[in-house]
């Protein structure tokens, strides 16, 4: 029941309690104390009342058509709350209506009027009293108010065009609100906030700062509902299109019933199937890819897991489980495409022929892996492709540079967002035949990281014992490797773990000499920038002088990457001349490079470098080749201090100081006066400071580059060593022959000095580069300064 006083019935224990209480003071007012609301003036609410003390209030207001005060507890929780419990400043209201409820709710709806501040809370009364001070509304107009109050209105304005079921009267009304008191409080009181926040604006009594206030609160209101709707935006689009998936998917089978098409166009579940049944699995796989098959008809279209298992089921059908190609070997039609292919490298090329011969009469007998190590240009993957080429395999190439990720080998789980197999089952799927040539690419730059070790990986991948039964962690299931013939490449072996590097036979791949990289030109590297550059062979020539000369002095590598772009730039020049018109046939020798390539880059300083005391010639090994190095000596006064500088390692610190030691007990029987090392200082620098050096191979450069500055003499110019030493004065073997005496011989040197225990070596050598050189084999360091310094002079000291 709805009255606007209390009833008639109860009108007498009302009238009975109304002489009971005290009469309010003018000044007084009646404070009705609210859990969770705060009224603003100007607003209209309805506020249910149920506490007793608060009932009489509102009773008594009513009754009297006095005003109320309307404060906001500080605890909600509080029941009774006392003059400490309530905030101090509120809002006085009109109580327009109360009303009765038939389940003895009260209820009263009321209009804020303006703010009020307690100054005492009087005692005495059944209810809450206060004596307050009512503070008047603020009328300020300034440029700062104004921007603030448009800014308010335009981000209020945004907020209500967010929500979904704003009145659209409330916009009318927030754009005909002229006072910025009256709109910071219209705004702030219709905002869902918390009760405090609402309490601060309330009670922030100058202007400029309660609009501040009110500002940062719609901001952040604002932007809640921006990032809201958002949300929603993209979720009702997600289930949008899956919705209209379906119902696509729908209509496409409905049609498809139509026409009488259903039983043309499979539907994918069903092409699934035949493939698995076609793919020619194991019967372990196959029995899984069923069990797979089972779960994806069972599976609905819309599921998160579909594609996935589309995707996993069409890699197990799509591998070449039992598709071979069929292997022809012809000994010697392998000979003739390898010569064909490569010029020179005639052990390699045995090694081949030996492994296809073996192939030929064992079918069935395992593969060894074949590791190909030598510095770059030198024909390593090339050689796998003509391997393929001669078998009538495919040929497939995974480089392995830079991989640090044991799932580059083995492949992702498939618990993972866009797994896949490893590059090895990658691989078998391009070439579509279970037994390719595979090419495991600069399986030396591989690196270990926080996701495993692939060179570890790699391990069950080359061994003929483990392979067969190789399992991808996306697969699940064993695959055979056996079939495929595993080819390595690499540049430095010493980056290889030993338990890889066990499972691989090792061919090494040397550099070339000068007249195999001239005939390597002339067969291979001309005609193919030739054609790159869009020549013909009557349009342009290049000489033998010329390209001889591009070996010497533009280009000093092991390989012949270097002399292919050196040839490129001298063929571009000719199409330049032949484009423009200016030539109908360009010959290219010997005088024309410098114009073309720039003067030369390299030449012979060993003559000019060795013309003085205390400098050797050494031999030096590197992943790219053979080079010479330069070992320089000096001495100064002082008192037997040895200085190494050049960035070398510990192990050539030590050859130093043995050769320096091993000099100082043989000084008297040449000729050197022993004194002569307590009052000089010796500087040991090897040249190319930037470089870090190390090993024990430059033992004999170092002990001669000594001898030749203590005696004063100069060594033989056109002579490079190389060889450890000991204490003793025996030359020890070292490594790298090959690469070191080619690296001599592009050098322009025509002596080698090397151990006696080196001698083997040097069959490994080509015949032609042989042939330019003089070997010298040493037993012992004496031997090396007899034939450095064979003069007999007197000693200067």
């Amino acid at each position: 029941m709805a009255n606007d006083l209390p009833n008639q019935e109860t009108d007498a224990a009302d009238t009975n309690t109304a002489k009971a209480i005290p009469a309010l003071p003018d000044d007084a007012l009646i404070i009705i104390p609210t859990r969770n609301l705060v009224l603003f003036p100007g607003l209209v609410l309805p506020i249910t009342v149920g506490r007793e003390s608060t009932v009489a209030a509102v009773q008594q207001a009513a009754r009297s058509g006095r005003q109320v005060g309307v404060l906001l507890q500080r605890d909600a929780s509080a029941e009774n709350p006392g003059p400490d419990d309530l905030y101090r400043v509120g809002t006085t209201a009109n109580i327009l209506r109360y009303m009765t409820t038939p389940d003895g709710a009260h209820h009263i709806i009321c209009q804020g009027e303006g703010r009020f501040m307690v100054t005492e809370m009087l005692s005495g009364y059944a209810f809450n009293v206060a004596r307050a001070q009512r503070l008047s509304p603020v009328h300020e107009s300034s440029a700062d108010i104004e921007a603030r109050m448009l800014q308010l209105k335009g981000r209020t304005a945004e907020i209500l065009a967010l929500l979904p079921q704003a009145p659209a009267e409330l916009t009318a009304s927030l754009q005909n609100i002229t006072s910025p008191e009256t709109l910071t409080d219209w705004v702030v009181g219709l905002m869902d906030l918390q009760p405090t926040e609402k309490q601060e604006v309330l009670q922030t009594l100058d202007l400029q700062q309660r609009m501040d206030r009110a500002l940062a609160l719609v901001s952040h209101r604002l932007e809640v509902l921006r990032i809201s709707q958002d949300i929603d935006e993209r979720t009702r689009n997600r289930f949008a299109e899956r919705q209209r998936e379906a119902v696509l998917r729908e209509q496409l089978k409905t049609i498809q019933q139509q026409l009488g098409d259903e039983e043309d166009a499979p539907s994918e579940v069903a092409q699934i199937e035949g493939a698995v049944e076609r793919a020619g699995m194991p019967e372990e796989a196959k029995a899984h890819a069923q069990k797979e098959l089972k779960r994806l008809k069972r599976m609905p279209e819309a599921a998160p897991d579909y594609s996935m298992l589309v995707t996993y089921l069409e890699w197990l059908t799509e591998l070449p489980w039992s598709a071979s190609t069929e292997e022809r070997i012809d000994i010697a039609d392998a000979r003739r495409i390898l010569d064909e292919e490569h010029y020179g490298l005639e052990k390699i090329k045995r090694r081949i022929l030996e492994y296809l011969a073996v192939r030929k009469l064992n079918p069935q007998g395992k593969s060894p892996i074949l590791c190909f190590a030598g510095p770059p240009g030198v024909g390593k993957t090339s050689l796998g492709q003509s391997i393929a080429h001669a078998t009538g395999r495919k040929f497939v190439r995974v480089s392995l540079g830079g991989v640090h990720d044991e799932s580059e080998i083995r492949g992702h789980r498939r618990t993972y967002i866009g797994a896949l197999p490893g590059n090895i089952i990658q691989g078998l799927r391009k070439a579509g035949t279970n037994n390719p040539v595979m090419m495991l690419d600069e399986v030396d730059k591989m690196g270990a990281g926080v996701h495993g070790d692939p060179a570890a990986a790699l391990l069950e991948v080359l061994d003929p014992e483990q392979n067969a039964s190789f399992r991808d962690n996306y697969l699940a299931v064993p695959f055979d490797l056996s079939k495929v013939m595993f080819i390595c490449t690499a540049n430095m072996l010493e980056t290889i773990s030993g338990p890889l590097r066990d499972r691989m036979e090792i061919i090494q791949l040397p550099g070339y000499t000068e007249m195999e990289k001239v005939q390597i030109a002339r067969r291979y590297l001309v005609a193919r920038q030739m054609e790159a550059n869009g020549l013909k062979p009557e349009q342009c020539e290049i000489t033998d002088a010329a390209l001889h000369a591009l070996v010497q002095r533009y280009t000093r590598e092991a390989g012949v990457r270097g002399l292919e772009r050196e040839i490129g730039n001298t063929l571009r020049h000719a199409a330049m001349r032949i484009a423009e018109g200016t030539a109908q046939r360009v010959t290219i020798d010997e005088a024309d490079l410098a114009a073309i390539l720039g003067a030369p880059r390299f030449e012979n300083e060993v003559a000019m470098r060795v013309a003085v005391p205390g400098v050797a010639t050494g031999l030096a090994w590197t992943p790219v080749g053979g080079d010479i190095l330069f070992i320089e000596a000096t001495r100064t006064p002082g008192g037997g201090r040895l200085v190494l500088t050049g960035q070398l390692g510990d192990v050539m610190k030590e050859s130093a100081q043995a050769a320096l030691s091993l000099l100082k007990t043989r000084a008297e029987g040449m000729g050197i006066d022993p004194a002569l090392f307590e009052r000089s200082d010796i500087h040991i620098h090897v040249p190319a400071g930037a470089t870090p050096k190390d090993g024990p191979s430059a033992g004999v450069a170092m002990f001669s580059a000594l001898a030749s500055l203590m005696a004063n003499r100069a060594l033989r110019h056109d002579c490079a060593m190389t060889g450890e030493i000991s204490l003793r004065g025996l030359v020890l073997p070292v490594g790298g022959i090959k690469e070191k005496v080619l690296a001599a011989l592009r050098a322009g040197i025509h002596t080698v000095l090397l151990p006696a225990r080196n001698r083997r070596d040097v069959d490994d050598v080509p015949p032609d580069a042989r042939a330019q050189l003089e070997f010298i084999f040493l037993e012992t360091v004496d031997e090396a300064i007899a034939t450095l310094m064979p003069r007999e002079e007197a000693v200067a000291v």
